[in-house]
């Protein structure tokens, strides 16, 4: 029997995220034929989900975990797999009055005793009362609950239980709605608390700066356990009443293109968003031999959203190359900056847009002094867009005193959508947020209204009084032939003589002796010419380089590592 996905198009009138609550959000998105939609690794439907069926699952939960003794503010930890049974207990906890916790899957980085230990810290600082996950991944899963003393259970067991009629708690907007474990240290895990409130604003945000309209229809391989595919590609659709498909991220990764293909199959399709990553994975697999127009369709594709990461021109324009005879239009790009810590979004660029970069000298990224024994080096920023709707965003120095327009510093934001705070972490809190702003870490500068982000504060390589990104770094290494985004981490360590210097941690793939002999000096020479530094490069296993949850790179982490000698470098002459 063929599977029919949800429609676009239904009579329910659109409201754009204006709810006091997630829980009406969802009982008013119930009342249409709109839904979620999950396929398999091939796009393949396999299971059409209505907004009124994950209603009715999610009461159905609710009852069961109130049951089972959950109550208000109780932490429900859900091991986020995509697909209707994580969005049925979601809803379920935020029904009952208690605050879902979204955890990460297993990613190919790192193996299982990472795995369940990145469980154990994160059960650890939610403290939540139980921790309910998938069949698959049982045996990983349960002992991170053993050891985290925390009742795990089996998703297919508590489907099997008792859902006694229950008197469901009145939610209130300005209580917690979840906690959502941002992309950085596993090691020191923040849950950052998200209200109803909080929540609400920034998804009528969504919909007023992408242009939502009747017609729209999302697709999304994005992992759940990270704020883009949760709040962006999951939270959003309900509250907007979005018809989503969903690849899940796994099966993105063996398959890219099959997101395209995903795209082309729902031809009402019109929004998708993705890592700078994703849309550089896909462009490297078409082959220069096939045009795309025989396989894809993406003349619909009307906001090709992009952030997470720093966002890469020279990337965009590779993708734009390999699909523009497929349809695709660059001015579908809508670049944007966000994080955790304000729910989501903070800038969108709008509609139609693009990708627009200023050129800027490198002195001025890193706060020197203009030299004139060289030649110039300029480095192409991309405008992240206008602050969402109710946000304001500020550059300032290190003291807290407000920059103009063009001058680089400290991004800082603040606005409804903003966390109330680190979970039981006031200390944390404290340290990054101030009468309601928020220091975001990242650094980056204003211009004419638009926002455009550097990078972070934390990975700033600081030598001979000189910042340098360590972005630039691995841009230099990833230009040789052999090497991609995601191969080097460039981090700051210090030398025997208390002096600070580059290390670069480049995975490579030869076995040969002599080759990477080459290779590291090849490497040497190419930062040398890039920025004028000396730098100490190892040559590194492939698949060694951590990653955060969202698959992104961690240079803290791996720096961590290094010193630490868990990662070794292959022994080379020196």
């Amino acid at each position: 029997m063929t599977i029919a996905p949800t429609p676009s198009v239904d009579a329910l009138p659109r409201r754009y995220a204006d709810f006091e609550t997630l829980g009406e959000a969802l009982d008013y998105a119930a009342g249409g034929e709109r839904g979620l939609n999950f396929h398999d690794a091939r796009g393949s439907l396999l299971r059409a989900y209505p907004f009124s069926e994950l209603r009715e699952d999610a009461l159905i939960a609710a009852r069961r975990l109130i049951a089972a003794g959950i109550g208000p503010e109780d932490r429900i930890a859900l091991v986020a797999e995509t697909g209707p049974e994580f969005a049925a207990l979601f809803f379920g906890a935020v029904y009952a009055g208690a605050w879902p916790v979204p955890l990460p899957l297993p990613t190919s980085f790192g193996g299982r005793d990472s795995y369940v230990e990145q469980l154990r810290v994160q059960l650890a600082s939610c403290d939540p009362r139980m921790l309910i996950y998938p069949s698959e991944l049982a045996q990983m899963a349960g002992e991170a609950a053993r050891a985290a003393g925390v009742e795990g259970i089996d998703w297919s067991d508590l489907a099997g239980q008792d859902a006694p009629e229950a008197a469901l708690p009145q939610a209130d907007p300005d209580a917690i709605c979840y906690l959502q474990y941002s992309s950085g240290s596993t090691r020191f895990p923040h849950g950052v608390a998200i209200t109803h409130r909080a929540l609400l604003n920034n998804l009528a945000a969504h919909s007023h700066g992408m242009e939502i309209d009747g017609n729209d229809r999302c697709v999304s391989w994005l992992p759940w356990y990270h704020d883009m595919g949760l709040v962006g590609c999951f939270l959003s659709p309900v509250a907007n009443q979005v018809s989503t498909d969903y690849l899940k991220t796994e099966d993105f990764a063996r398959r890219p293109l099959a997101w395209l293909d995903l795209i082309t199959r729902n031809q009402g399709t019109t929004l998708s968003y993705s890592p700078t990553f994703g849309y550089d994975i896909c462009a490297r697999r078409m082959s220069s031999q096939t045009k795309a127009s025989d396989r894809f369709d993406l003349s619909r594709w009307r906001v090709a959203g992009n952030g997470a990461d720093m966002i890469r021109p020279d990337v965009m324009q590779s993708f734009v190359d390999a699909f523009a005879d497929a349809g695709f239009k660059a001015s579908a790009f809508l670049p944007s900056y966000g994080l955790a810590e304000a729910t989501l979004a903070v800038s969108l660029m709008p509609p139609g847009e693009g990708i627009r970069v200023e050129l800027v000298e490198e002195t001025e990224l890193s706060g020197g002094a203009d030299r004139r024994d060289r030649p110039q080096r300029f480095r192409a920023i991309v405008n992240c867009g206008k602050p969402v709707r109710d946000m304001a965003v500020e550059i300032r120095e290190e003291d807290g005193t407000p920059l103009p327009d063009g001058a680089i510093g400290k991004v800082w934001c603040k606005g409804p959508s903003v966390m109330v705070g680190y979970f039981r972490d006031p200390e944390a809190t404290a340290a990054c947020m101030t009468d309601g702003w928020l220091d975001t870490g990242d650094m980056g500068y204003m211009s004419g209204g638009y926002i455009y982000i550097v990078g972070r504060a934390k990975d700033m390589i600081i030598v001979n009084g000189r910042n340098h990104w360590p972005q630039d770094i691995e841009w230099a290494v990833e230009q040789l032939p052999g090497f991609k985004a995601g191969d080097i981490a460039a981090f700051a360590i210090t030398t025997p003589g208390g002096e600070e210097t580059p290390a670069v941690l480049v995975q490579c793939r030869s076995s040969d002796e002599d080759e990477r002999v080459r290779l590291r000096d090849e490497i040497k020479e190419r930062v040398r010419s890039v920025t004028g530094m000396n730098c100490v490069v190892e040559l590194i296993p492939p698949r060694t380089l951590p990653r955060t949850s969202s698959g992104k790179l961690s240079r803290a982490k791996a720096r961590n590592l290094y010193l630490a000698g868990e990662i070794k470098p292959y022994d080379l002459a020196a």
